[in-house]
Parts: structure tokens; sequence; C-alpha cells
């Protein structure tokens, strides 16, 4: 294995991960928390294509959960930060 499979899309993946924690602290929390969600479902989507590299820390299952589960979260909890006024009724009369 080369240095460069090594590493693989860990590089990519660090870096958009800080990009969104300095969002959320120097900008605006919602799209902050939405731009490190996408960068986890980003990191799952790689996970699951086979490019490990630093991100292959666990079982390919484990980390595309972890990661998936995450991602949504976050990604989840960002829209209903920003559009909660539309989403909440919306969710509420779906289930209730």
């Amino acid at each position: 294995m080369t240095s460069d499979e090594a590493w693989g899309p860990y590089p990519l993946i660090l870096a958009g991960a800080v990009l969104g924690v300095l969002g959320i602290f120097w900008f605006d929390p919602e799209w902050g928390a939405f731009a490190l969600g996408s960068v986890l479902l980003v990191a799952a989507a790689l996970r699951f294509a086979g490019y490990g590299g630093q991100l292959a820390v666990r079982s390919r299952r484990t980390d595309m959960i972890v990661l998936g589960l995450m991602g949504s979260g976050l990604v989840t909890a960002s829209l209903f930060m920003e559009f909660g006024d539309v989403l909440k009724p919306m969710v509420l009369d779906l289930f209730g």
C-alpha cells in the first residue's frame, strides 16, 4: 500500500469537518451543522464505496452506520433549527 492509498479521502473529510465546526462557531450554527452533517454523509458514502484509508477505523459496516446516522442526525437537526416553524407542523401532522 502506498502512502496515498493509506491516507485515502481522510484529508478531504478532515478539512470539511474543520470548516463545518468553524462555520458553527463563527458564522451560523444552523448551516455550519448542515455542512458538518453533509461531510459525515460524504464520509459514509466514501466508506461504502470502499475508499477507506485512515477512515477505516472499524469494520466497513460499523463505519457506514455510525457516520450515516451521525450525519443524518446533524442534517435533520440543523434543518429543524433553521426551518422549525415549517417542518414541525408537518411532522406532527404525519405522526399525529
